[in-house]
């Protein structure tokens, strides 16, 4: 008993930084949330509706590896100084699902804002809109091309909603 226990050690060893610890690894890696140094962000096209503006705000798998989005992204409307514009965007009621990507396959989440040319609201144009995908602190930032946002008053709300797969409506 006292020579078994001697080999335990070195093989608990080896299995920890050799190939009894890579099982899990892999099979964790192959369903792991995306980071967002793996991802690209786009602002799809815009389809508007009833004095509404609808933009899919999509985000790509740009990694070797499939990778998971579950959730809302971070979304904040940005001018050419670095500021932000108007309060960060309410979420939309919906259920959260996680959302497997493959490379090169897409998730979407949509910004619908009332346009404010019809709400009235003050609005401002952003020059970006910063993008943080979901459980990640780093952002993506990509160019806005929608034009003025609400950015205070009655009719100011943005409102976001929860990533599905796909790049749009």
């Amino acid at each position: 008993s006292p020579t078994a226990a001697t080999p335990a050690p070195p093989r608990g060893t080896a299995s920890s930084t050799g190939h009894g610890g890579a099982a899990p690894p892999a099979t964790a890696a192959a369903g792991s949330r995306c980071h967002t140094s793996e991802l690209r962000a786009a602002v799809g096209r815009n389809d508007p509706g009833a004095g509404q503006e609808n933009f899919p705000l999509v985000l790509t798998n740009a990694s070797g590896r499939t990778c998971t989005v579950r959730g809302y992204p971070g979304v904040a409307f940005v001018n050419r100084s670095g500021a932000q514009l108007g309060a960060d965007p309410r979420r939309a009621p919906g259920s959260a699902v996680t959302v497997t990507l493959r490379p090169g396959q897409s998730a979407w989440a949509g910004l619908t804002f009332s346009n404010p040319g019809v709400s009235g609201a003050k609005a401002a144009t952003p020059a970006v809109l910063v993008v943080t995908p979901p459980d990640e602190r780093d952002p993506l930032k990509v160019s806005w091309p929608g034009g003025p946002v609400p950015v205070s008053g009655t009719s100011s709300a943005v409102r976001l909603t929860v990533l599905g797969p796909g790049t749009g409506p």
